[in-house]
């Protein structure tokens, strides 16, 4: 009887309601039920090839397979790699084997004249990490340990700086929100100041930042953005696991090693980047007198101001610095219709990770990145040979961007939608590949950002071929969508696909999908041992990508390019572009 009434509301609910419905089915792991119900919504399962061939499509999926994946992963995570670390031998040994993989599949060079790569200049810091921090307040001091209470990095491309005797203040989330009437500042001059932040966003409240789904506000590079804009000498963000989505030691390892940054931008700077762990934090609040847990909950208020913490910090900070060069590696496949081929369906994936670091407990320092995100480019470079295979090209123009230095603020596609070789307004759609599924086959596909943009009903469609049932993010505290690629073209206007690994994964027991997740993050996330192991099930990375392949198949051949959703944050930057678009054409 239960089972009947939820297939009933289901069937009879709206939309949004439906979502939510599947949505909490998966994440609790009602694996029976959700069987049950695919099963009866979903048409007769199809093989792979009937997949693609239906609705006019002529094939090519068929490209996409558990070998090619796993020969392309083996070779990208290899230690022979050195982890593809931005400016380093491995990352050119990368982009000279994406580009040559893309010449011998036929596609042409799409980076300006006529090249395969498109140059992001980058200038790089290698912070020495100081041994031991000293905060002083009026009841005493407290010394914190460099690397397992605190990580301190140059916050500009400098060889030396210091600050003496700056003044922490507690700033809440750090965020200015006008359209939330929201001003963690207020009126307070900060300048000069060690600003303490929050991460995430307010959340308590589901009219206020989307709720419990993070925005970029609750971001830690909107952080030091934030903080560098008021003049403050430095930004302290506050971690903890809930807040970040990771543990300390993806901090440890992800600020460890040289930071880099797009040389030549103007913008506003700070001496001092860092983090605490939340015990250090709490130590150091108690030292000028305060609770930390009083100060986070005044923070959750409009009418929160700035707190001094009574507490002053003073540090010398060295580092190495140099300046080196990534590259986007970019491939083109020419639309077959004349009239929309100038419109471009752009399939996108980062190559590099975090190169050489910190040795872990088995002395193991190539940080080789096998699923984050050599798998992601793994399944670019096979959507490329599925595209090439095809017989006839899609009506608008496919393009293949293998991006630089994600990990380090998502530089290579900052830079990408900066300069881009096309239009925004011409870019239909971009479908972004960071990580690929080594669980098996699942009933779901989670779309990162769904209720977004108009691509949500593509990819419904392709997913109901393949008897599986869209799901919002599983995780929307994490703010995945402003982590990826796809969030650089999304702020020039362009809509975007961006998948995750589903959860309920077929002939596992109810909550194996999540645990399998949640213990991926916790112990080889920016670790080590992110290593190719020939005992993955890529099943369901497959069946992903020949998914993803025919969404852009349909947006390619599609009358209209996709669309925002009315009210979505990008919509205006959309419109713009289209209209700059127009205008160009246009001569104006």
């Amino acid at each position: 009887m239960l089972i009947a009434s939820r297939f009933l509301m289901f069937r009879l609910t709206r939309r949004c309601l439906v979502v939510a419905v599947l949505a909490t089915l998966v994440c609790t792991g009602d694996a029976a039920f959700f069987t049950k119900l695919v099963a009866a919504d979903q048409p007769n399962e199809t093989s792979a090839s009937d997949d693609v061939v239906a609705d006019g499509d002529d094939g090519g999926a068929d490209a996409i397979t558990e070998a090619s994946l796993r020969g392309h992963i083996r070779f990208l995570a290899d230690d022979l790699l050195e982890g593809r670390g931005p400016g380093s031998r491995a990352d050119e040994l990368t982009q000279l084997y994406l580009s040559t993989q893309f010449q011998t599949l036929g596609l042409k060079p799409a980076a300006a004249n006529g090249s395969w790569t498109q140059a992001v200049p980058l200038v790089g810091v290698k912070t020495n990490m100081p041994a031991t921090a000293e905060f002083r307040g009026e009841n005493g001091t407290t010394i914190l340990r460099g690397v397992d209470d605190m990580m301190l990095t140059i916050g500009h491309p400098v060889e030396a700086t210091s600050i003496r005797d700056a003044e922490l203040v507690f700033v809440g989330y750090g965020i200015q929100a006008p359209e939330y009437e929201w001003n963690d500042f207020k009126d307070v001059d900060l300048t000069g100041k060690i600003l303490v932040v929050m991460n995430n966003d307010p959340s308590d409240d589901p009219d206020l930042f989307a709720g419990k789904r993070r925005l970029y506000y609750g971001r830690w590079d909107y952080k030091y953005e934030s903080a560098a804009k008021q003049g403050a000498a430095g930004a302290i963000i506050i971690h903890t696991t809930p807040s970040a989505g990771y543990p300390w030691k993806v901090v440890q390892t992800s600020w460890a090693g040289e930071e880099f940054e797009l040389r030549g931008v103007e913008r506003p700077t700070m001496q001092m980047k860092a983090w605490t762990t939340e015990d250090a934090m709490r130590r150091i609040v108690a030292t000028g007198g305060l609770d930390l847990d009083d100060l986070r909950n005044a923070a959750q208020s409009r009418s929160f101001r700035p707190v001094p913490l009574n507490v002053k910090f003073s540090v010398d900070l060295s580092a190495t610095v140099r300046e080196k060069d990534t590259a986007n590696v970019l491939a083109m496949l020419p639309g077959s219709d004349p009239a929309v081929a100038d419109e471009v369906v752009i399939f996108m994936a980062h190559h590099d990770h975090l190169g050489v670091g910190t040795r872990d407990q088995s002395g193991d320092a190539i940080y080789n990145g096998a699923m984050d995100n050599a798998s992601g480019t793994a399944a670019l470079l096979s959507m490329a040979a599925a595209y090439a295979k095809r017989e006839t090209a899609p009506r608008r123009s496919v393009m293949f961007a293998a991006v630089g230095a994600e990990e380090q603020g998502l530089l290579g596609s900052k830079y990408l939608a900066a300069d881009p070789p096309i239009p925004p307004g011409k870019m239909a759609a971009v479908i972004n590949m960071d990580g690929t599924n080594n669980l098996g086959r699942t009933y779901d596909v989670n779309v990162i950002g769904y209720g977004k943009s108009s691509l949500d009903d593509v990819v419904a469609k392709v997913a109901k071929l393949q008897q599986r049932i869209v799901t919002p993010d599983h995780f929307p505290d994490r703010g995945y969508y402003y982590r990826s690629d796809q969030f650089s073209l999304a702020k020039i206007g362009v809509p975007a696909v961006y998948l995750h690994t589903g959860t309920s994964v077929r002939g596992r027991p109810d909550g194996w999908g999540k645990r399998q997740l949640d213990e991926w993050t916790e112990t080889i996330y920016h670790q080590p041992s992110d290593e190719y192991d020939s005992n993955w099930d890529l099943s369901g990375a497959v069946e992903d990508v020949r998914l993803l392949f025919r969404v852009g198949t349909r947006v390619a051949n599609a009358p209209e390019m996709p669309t925002w959703n009315p009210g979505d944050e990008f919509e205006a930057a959309r419109r713009e572009a289209i209209r700059a678009a127009a205008a160009a054409e246009a001569g104006e």
